[in-house]
């Protein structure tokens, strides 16, 4: 397929590993820009690793945020692959890296050394803390930024411990903040004909998801509870139990409550004073919700939701991850997409959430094989002649990709 989208045009230079830097540049992918993923030899980056599950000795995790982008293998502990990195990138208009604060200047990969030899270079750094502060040197992870934000604090049953999201939202997070930041720092390039550095951390990006959990703290020292699939403030707005299955209902509004009251057949509860307005239902949730549950074991949960969904109420089932993958709404809204793999064969990715009229993105190729497209780009991009690219193999600063075992090592490595 064609390359499409907006950032048609522009050149990602992908040095970052595991989760937040390549979701980020998947999602520049996505957009239309060329994305060249650097990786190390041996197993390249981390998540070829992770798992199982593996596909000939694809990893699972590997492919799900690296779709749309070449790979090629170069050792930036040997000068020769240093020197192809520093040509790279300045050939790019985008660097994202995830190195620890100060280990892509040892490399010689740093902001300054690169800005200096391509003034209109956006590089991006996306680190656990960022690149100042006091805990600027520590590792950061995902569990680290959920715990340390607060989100941790607030996730969970009530009277149960702090529970991680089921998603790795700080990462994800992280690297959604990095694809806006580069894409605003492209506009402003357009005014000022310069790049500029971005500093991402996991942490800062955690703690702005917080928003009205923030402003009640800030308003009135409230700090945030675990309320497990229920809202503080708003009642019913959680997984109620059916006869068969739990569904969600929200309520947010007067005229929801009412209905919702109306289509239990249990038009009363709408007139109890104990719950005739929000303040009243949170207060006394202890007594609704075994009311609401009540009536809802009658029927199952399919039931529930036609006769709701008739009323207009927000509800829905709450599905596994294999059922959402296959529901007929996602898939026709296109957020279940086929690429063609070069080991794999047809290969599904999840889709753009982003829909745009006049430049739509894509998915714009399957994850690349490790070390992929490393002469393509050496010869292509570069222009290295034959007698040149024989010389970084021959070094060591570069390689092609290599079979691999089921645990998704090159095959051989102990």
């Amino acid at each position: 397929m064609p390359a499409q989208g907006p950032l048609l045009g522009v050149r990602v230079l992908d040095l970052s590993r595991i989760l937040a830097g390549p979701y980020c540049t998947a999602m520049l992918s996505d957009m239309g820009a060329e994305v060249i993923k650097v990786e190390p030899p041996g197993a390249g980056d981390d998540t070829r690793l992770w798992g199982p599950p593996f596909r000939r000795g694809e990893s699972a995790y590997f492919l799900s945020v690296n779709r749309g982008k070449k790979s090629i293998v170069v050792d930036l502990k040997r000068e020769a692959g240093r020197e192809v990195a520093r040509a790279l990138a300045a050939r790019a208009d985008v660097l994202v890296e995830n190195y620890r604060p100060g280990v892509a200047g040892r490399l010689g990969v740093g902001w300054e050394a690169l800005s200096a030899a391509n003034p209109r270079l956006v590089y991006v750094s996306i680190s656990g803390f960022g690149q100042d502060g006091p805990y600027r040197d520590r590792a950061g992870f995902d569990l680290v930024a959920q715990a340390m934000s607060g989100i941790m604090s607030a996730t969970g049953e009530p009277g149960g411990g702090p529970c991680k999201v089921g998603v790795p939202v700080s990462d994800l997070a992280a690297g959604m903040w990095a694809a806006f930041g580069a894409v605003s720092a492209l506009l402003a390039r357009e005014r000022t004909g310069r790049g500029q550095r971005l500093d991402v951390a996991l942490l800062d990006g955690s703690v702005a998801l917080l928003a009205n959990l923030a402003g009640n703290y800030f308003m009135e020292g409230q700090v945030a509870g675990r309320w497990g699939s229920a809202h503080g403030q708003v009642v019913p707005y959680q997984a109620l139990r059916a006869k068969d299955k739990a569904i969600v209902v929200g309520t947010a509004t007067e005229k929801f409550w009412r209905a919702l009251c109306e289509v239990l057949g249990e038009p009363a509860l709408a007139a109890d004073p104990r719950f005739s307005d929000l303040p009243r239902r949170a207060k006394n949730r202890g007594f609704l919700i075994p009311l609401l549950e009540a009536r809802l074991a009658q029927r199952t949960a399919a039931e529930w939701l036609r006769l709701l969904e008739a009323r207009g109420i927000p509800c829905g089932p709450v599905h596994d991850v294999g059922e959402v993958l296959e529901d007929p709404h996602v898939r026709a809204r296109g957020m279940v997409v086929e690429t063609e793999h070069p080991l794999l064969g047809q290969w599904k990715v999840t889709g753009l959430p982003l829909k745009l009229s006049g430049t739509p993105g894509a998915v714009q190729s399957a994850p690349p094989l490790h070390g992929q497209h490393t002469r393509e780009i050496l010869s292509g991009l570069l222009g290295y002649d034959a007698a040149k690219i024989e010389s970084l193999y021959a070094a060591g600063a570069v390689a092609d990709p290599a079979p691999r075992d089921e645990g998704g090592r090159p095959a051989g490595d102990v």
